[in-house]
């Protein structure tokens, strides 16, 4: 076993590829038209494109599958007019949401394939509602991180702060799996997930569960053409224990956020248990060979839960809260590598500062270092978290006064707040604060320039009173005046306590647009190599609106599914 230098360097055990004179003598265990490694979001929407286009489909993973897609809260971003958005009476052209995504994609992916994202978005809303797909129409009109759990389509973005008003037409595009896990926020997503991997299953997916790809097969013209992979035997006792381990490990480890009381403990606990199920992969697997006849696409994620990896590429980034599942390794973007494909983007990372709610802090202000205002605080938390993390070194403080002090435990203790949204609440009300009887006072603890702060805050009440327009665009609506003291410093920087910054990777393998083909470093497409999802570069890479990774992993997956339908003609 020879592990690549670059798998190697972050800890990962990828092989080098195997070349193969003659791919016909190979003893081939298994073999399919297309072969999927990794079975998340991206996975299972090129699984049952390729499945109702008459391809025969393999698909291996390492744990349960579903991935973060499964795990997420349910946000599906879509618009121009879906199903859902029509019985909500919500009106979006087309032409807008693309006018919208241009701003947050940028120049991440053409502007072709962003168009393409947009006339497909309907049209995917009604594939996924005829597979089985929980929607609902309920839709929450204001700005939120997380609607309440009664409500299923909402703005998950930008849409609605007032500079982004000005260049398109806001229209609820959050469409949240129509399904409850209790009153949390996370494992939604198997709303939409589980019913797309139960339509793929019964078209004929073959689905190897606890198996993890190792090594890429390439023939002698590097053409990619199968994969050696380590699997668990499926129904066996190791099998069981392995998937319960897993359960217990992933339910601890998610349980409480690194930084606050306790964590250690629970994150000991889930340890315990993945070392446990990592025992059981040292004696249990077997190694097995699949052929790939036309395509094999990569899908297993981006590399969030590698902390070597992104301490390698994103360092920035390190001391955030990862925001992902055990799969989340990397493997697949290092896999691809090792035959040949380029990546970009790999330092690029998103971090969620989500402030709202409770509202009072977003109608407060949000300063740097020096006391200085930066940004409209009601820009969504993904926007707010790449000011912080790109452009102020890591460094963002809320500065409140007495009676927004007052206004958010009001907020927080509103019925209608997701209980996950009110814990968050009241913890940094209770111990994430530096208090002072004046602003003077305030700016000498914190460490802001004194001047800096009182000049900020000045200039601040006079936009919040409509004496002058505010130097972000932000609306009167959203500004609460700053002058009743004690006056409050709230830590919502990268290193914040009890304030953890969920991040998530970027970056990855670059494809052709067009097909989901793996580029070469002179960018030409690798003969039977794909990415997709965040194993790739996509829509979703430039800034991060809720919902968006999801649906581009729809959207990338089936790409790549018809390219290999159409080679199998």
């Amino acid at each position: 076993m020879t592990i690549s230098a670059r798998a190697r360097e972050v800890g990962l055990e990828v092989e080098d590829p195997l070349i193969l004179d003659d791919p016909d003598a190979h003893p081939w265990d298994d073999e399919a038209d297309l072969v999927i490694v990794g079975l998340g979001g991206a996975g299972v929407a090129a699984a049952l494109e390729g499945l109702e286009r008459g391809v025969r489909v393999l698909a291996v993973d390492r744990y349960e599958g579903g991935g973060s897609t499964a795990a997420n809260g349910g946000i599906f971003y879509a618009g121009g007019g879906t199903a859902i958005q029509k019985e909500a009476g919500e009106e979006d052209p087309p032409e807008e949401m693309y006018k919208y995504l241009k701003i947050e994609a940028g120049n991440v992916v053409a502007d072709e394939t962003i168009r393409r994202f947009v006339d497909e978005s309907a049209p995917t809303v009604d594939w996924i509602l005829k597979h089985g797909g929980k929607l609902n129409s309920k839709v929450w009109k204001k700005k939120a991180s997380y609607p309440p759990l009664d409500y299923f389509l909402y703005h998950p973005d930008n849409s609605l702060v007032a500079n982004y008003v000005k260049q398109a037409k806001p229209a609820a595009r959050g469409h949240r799996a129509h399904t409850r896990n209790g009153k949390k926020a996370w494992g939604l997503g198997s709303g939409i997930y589980n019913p797309l991997r139960d339509s793929a299953l019964k078209l004929g997916l073959k689905f190897l569960r606890h198996t993890e790809a190792r090594q890429l097969a390439l023939d002698k013209t590097g053409r990619v053409i199968g994969v050696k992979v380590l699997t668990i035997p499926e129904g066996s006792e190791d099998a069981k224990k392995f998937a319960a381990y897993i359960a217990t490990a992933d339910k601890y480890l998610a349980m409480l956020p690194p930084s606050l009381p306790f964590a250690a403990v629970t994150i000991g606990i889930g340890n315990h248990y993945l070392k446990k199920a990592m025992k059981i992969e040292a004696h249990a697997r077997q190694t097995r060979w699949l052929r790939a006849r036309e395509g094999l696409l990569l899908s297993s994620g981006g590399f969030i839960m590698n902390h070597k990896m992104v301490e390698h590429y994103a360092p920035a980034y390190a001391k955030g809260m990862p925001n992902g599942t055990l799969g989340d390794q990397g493997a697949g973007i290092i896999m691809g590598m090792t035959a040949g494909g380029s990546t970009a983007l790999m330092g690029k990372v998103s971090s969620w500062r989500f402030i709202n709610p409770p509202k009072a802090w977003s109608d407060a202000i949000v300063v740097n270092a020096k006391g200085e205002r930066f940004v409209d605080e009601t820009v969504y938390g993904a926007t707010m978290g790449e000011h912080i993390v790109d452009h102020h070194g890591g460094h963002g403080y809320i500065i409140y006064d007495a009676k927004g002090r007052t206004a958010a435990r009001k907020q927080a203790m509103d019925p209608l707040i997701v209980p996950f949204q009110r814990d968050v609440t009241l913890l940094n009300l209770t111990f994430n604060y530096t208090k002072a009887p004046t602003l003077e006072a305030l700016a000498d603890k914190m460490g802001f320039d004194k001047a800096t702060l009182l000049d900020t805050v000045s200039a601040y009440n006079r936009a919040a009173k409509g004496q002058e327009p505010d130097r972000f665009g932000k609306e009167v609506a959203d500004m609460q005046p700053i002058e009743a003291g004690p006056f409050y410093a709230m830590d919502i920087s990268i290193t914040s306590r009890f304030l953890p910054l969920p991040v998530i990777t970027f970056g990855g393998l670059r494809v052709d647009e067009r097909t989901g083909q793996v580029l070469d470093e002179a960018g030409q497409p690798i003969a039977g190599l794909y990415a997709a999802g965040r194993t790739a570069v996509g829509i979703a890479s430039q800034t991060y609106v809720s919902g968006l990774s999801f649906a581009d992993c729809v959207f990338s997956g089936r790409r790549a599914a018809r390219h290999v339908a159409r080679a199998n003609v």
